[in-house]
C-alpha cells in the first residue's frame, strides 16, 4: 500500500523544480496540471490551481546526520537555520521553505 500527498500551487514549475533540484525528487507521474514526485518512496504532488495550499510540513527523513548536513548545504539559502539536535524528539533536523512558502523539514532519527 502507498499514498500521495497533494498540494495546490500557483507556482507549479518553480515548486517542482525546487524539489527536483534541491532534494533529488524524481518525477513519478506528470499529468495535465499535476506533477507527482517521489523521493525514497515518499510521493507528493503539486497541482496548478488559483490559490496555493501551504499548510503542513513536508518532512524528509534521512539515514544519517551527514545526509542531513549534505542537504542543508544544498538548501542553505532556503533554510531557517542550521541543523541541530532536538532532544525532546531525539532527532537532528533543520527547516527550510520552498518557493511558495511551504515548510520543508529534513531530519534524522537518532
Amino acid at each position: 500500500m502507498s499514498g500521495i500527498v497533494f498540494f495546490a500551487t500557483e507556482r507549479h514549475d518553480p515548486v517542482v523544480r525546487f524539489y527536483r533540484e534541491h532534494l533529488d525528487a524524481e518525477l513519478w507521474l506528470s499529468q495535465t496540471d499535476c506533477t507527482i514526485l517521489d523521493r525514497g518512496g515518499f510521493r507528493f504532488g503539486f497541482c496548478s490551481r488559483e490559490s496555493a495550499e501551504t499548510c503542513g510540513i513536508l518532512t524528509f527523513v534521512e539515514e544519517s546526520r551527514e545526509d542531513v548536513d549534505a542537504l542543508y548545504g544544498r538548501l542553505e539559502a532556503h533554510a531557517e537555520g542550521e541543523p541541530r539536535p532536538v532532544e525532546r524528539y531525539d532527532i537532528y533536523r533543520f527547516f527550510a521553505s520552498d518557493p511558495e512558502g511551504r515548510t520543508v523539514e529534513v531530519q534524522q532519527f537518532r
